[in-house]
C-alpha cells in the first residue's frame, strides 16, 4: 500500500525480516483511516545497506516530500557508535525528517523476553500513541530515547491523533 505523499507520512525501512516485522506490528496498532500514512518498505539487507539507501535513493525523493518522514530501523549489534555513524550517513537537508531506531543487540534478543515481533511492534506503538514507555523502556531500547521524543513530537500527531 502506497502513501499519499501530500499528506503528512512515514516509511520505515528496515534492516532485516525482524525488524521488518516489528515495524508490521506498530502498523497494525494505527487506526485504519491513518494506515495509508504508514509504509514498511522492502528490507533492506543490513544496516549498511539501509544508510546506502537513505542517501541513494530516498534523499532526493524526501526533499521533494516535505511531508514525509522516515524511520530507519537497524540493528545496533551492541555498538555504541552505531547511532552516529547512522546519523552522519544522512544528508544534511533530510536530517531532521529521518529517525533512526532498533534494538541495541538484535531483535532476537527482544523477542525472547516480549514476545513475537509484531506483538513487540504493537506494544511499541501503544506507547508511542498513549506517551508511556513500558515497552520503550525495556534495557535494550533505552537508547532511542533522543530519537523516541522525535518520533512522538513529529510522527505521532500524525498517526494517532
Amino acid at each position: 500500500m502506497s502513501v499519499n505523499k501530500y499528506l503528512p507520512h512515514v516509511l520505515v525501512l528496515p534492516e532485516d525480516d525482524a525488524n521488518s516485522s516489528v515495524a508490521n506490528g506498530f502498523h497494525l496498532e494505527i487506526v485504519s483511516t491513518k494506515s495509508k500514512q504508514m509504509q514498511v518498505l522492502p528490507v533492506a539487507g543490513g544496516w549498511n545497506e539501509v544508510l546506502r539507501r537513505i542517501g541513494s535513493e530516498h534523499s532526493s525523493e524526501m526533499v521533494r516530500c516535505p511531508e514525509r518522514f522516515m524511520v530507519l530501523l537497524i540493528d545496533f549489534d551492541n555498538q555504541a557508535d552505531r547511532l552516529r555513524k547512522a546519523k552522519a550517513a544522512i544528508p544534511p537537508e533530510i536530517t531532521d525528517r529521518v529517525l533512526v531506531l532498533g534494538v541495541l543487540s538484535a531483535p532476537e534478543d527482544l523477542k525472547n523476553t516480549l514476545g513475537s515481533y509484531e506483538t513487540i511492534g504493537s506494544a511499541l506503538a501503544r506507547d508511542c500513541r498513549d506517551g508511556t514507555d513500558a515497552t520503550w523502556g525495556h534495557n535494550l531500547l533505552l537508547h532511542n530515547a533522543s530519537e523516541l521524543d522525535r518520533l512522538r513530537q513529529h510522527v505521532r500527531p500524525f498517526l494517532f491523533q
